[in-house]
C-alpha cells in the first residue's frame, strides 16, 4: 500500500517561497506510469491541482500557477518537493500530495481522481 506524507513549514511570509516535501513509502516514485501531484484546498473552497512530476521525472503545471511553481524529486529518498514562489495570503490552503496510477489531469479534481493521498498539511501565508 502506497503511503504519502507531506512535511514543511506551516507558516510562510508573503513574497517568500513555500516549500513542501512529500515522502513516499510502500512504493517507488519511479514506478512506470505513476503520476505524483500536488493539490491544494483553500479554506471553504474546492480542490485545485498545482502540478505533477511523473515516473520519468517529467513535470507539468497548472497554467494559473506555472510561473511560480517548481516540482522536483529525490529518487534516493523517494521524495518529491513543491516550491511555490512569491506567495500571498491567497496561497493559504491545505496542501496535499497525491498519486494517480495513470495520466489524469483535472484542474479541479475530485478525491476519487487519485489512488493515494497524503493527509494534507495546512500552510498559512501571513501578510
Amino acid at each position: 500500500q502506497v503511503q504519502l506524507q507531506e512535511s514543511g513549514p506551516g507558516l510562510v511570509k508573503s513574497s517568500q517561497t513555500l516549500s513542501l516535501t512529500c515522502t513516499v513509502s510502500g512504493g517507488s516514485i519511479t514506478t512506470n506510469y505513476y503520476y505524483w501531484s500536488w493539490i491544494r484546498q483553500p479554506p471553504g473552497k474546492g480542490l485545485e491541482w498545482i502540478g505533477y512530476i511523473d515516473y520519468s521525472g517529467s513535470t507539468d503545471y497548472s497554467p494559473s500557477l506555472k510561473s511560480r511553481t517548481a516540482i522536483s524529486r529525490d529518487t534516493s529518498k523517494n521524495q518529491f518537493t513543491l516550491q511555490l514562489s512569491s506567495v500571498t495570503p491567497e496561497d493559504s490552503a491545505v496542501y496535499y500530495c497525491a498519486c494517480s496510477k495513470a495520466y489524469n489531469i483535472n484542474y479541479y479534481p475530485r478525491r476519487s481522481d487519485y489512488d493515494y493521498w497524503g493527509q494534507g498539511t495546512l500552510v498559512t501565508v501571513s501578510s
